[in-house]
């Protein structure tokens, strides 16, 4: 047995209507040494429910930055960035379905 410390991953809390009603957790992004890992469940019988998530991500987002920036240049910019990234990937990643 070492000294060392076990790394901290400082993860958010559930979110409280998931904790009164149920729900089902679909995604969880960490940034770990400077790159994206993902955990990602097939929860919707049709992709293009994906995309709607995504928007309304991207939604809430522009909110939280709205005491630095007006919301809806928040969603323009990540909307701009999308669009870049997906069609030129700055890195593609790889992904291993585990369960």
């Amino acid at each position: 047995m070492t000294d060392k410390q076990a790394p901290a991953f400082d993860a958010l809390h559930v979110p409280p209507e998931a904790f009164d009603k149920g729900g089902v957790e679909v995604l969880r992004a960490a940034i770990v040494g400077g790159a994206l890992h993902v955990s990602l469940r097939r929860a919707f019988d049709d992709p293009e429910a994906f995309g709607m998530m995504i928007a309304d991500i991207t939604r809430h987002v522009g909110r939280i930055y709205s005491d630095k920036f007006p919301e809806e240049e928040t969603v323009e910019r990540i909307r701009a960035i999308y669009d870049a990234e997906m069609d030129a990937p700055t890195d593609p990643g790889t992904t291993t379905a585990l369960s």
